[in-house]
């Protein structure tokens, strides 16, 4: 594992505790942080964090508190309070 690789892991664990202390600044910029670095090094981020990033507003995304999580047809919708919504597969 890089050195790249780990601090982006890190900087997701950073990201998740600050949303829980309803710190939504403080986690916006570790999520952009994390997104430069795996640009910069051509690394894709761990799937677990592009799952519980807004696209739209870089937030990291908590359901209940500042992201709604529904079930359709195959898929589920996460909507940001942003109005971003991201469309994922399941079976």
């Amino acid at each position: 594992m890089t050195v790249a690789q780990e601090r982006i892991e890190r900087l997701e664990v950073l990201a998740r505790d600050a949303t829980a202390e309803c710190n939504d600044d403080r986690a916006r910029e570790y999520v952009r942080l994390a997104r430069r670095i795996a640009e910069r090094h051509r690394l894709s981020l761990p799937q677990q964090f592009k799952r519980f990033t807004c696209d739209a507003c870089d937030a990291y995304l908590r359901p209940g508190k500042n992201a709604r999580v529904r079930l359709q047809d195959g898929h589920v919708v996460i909507t940001c309070d942003c109005g971003n919504q991201a469309r994922y597969p399941y079976d």
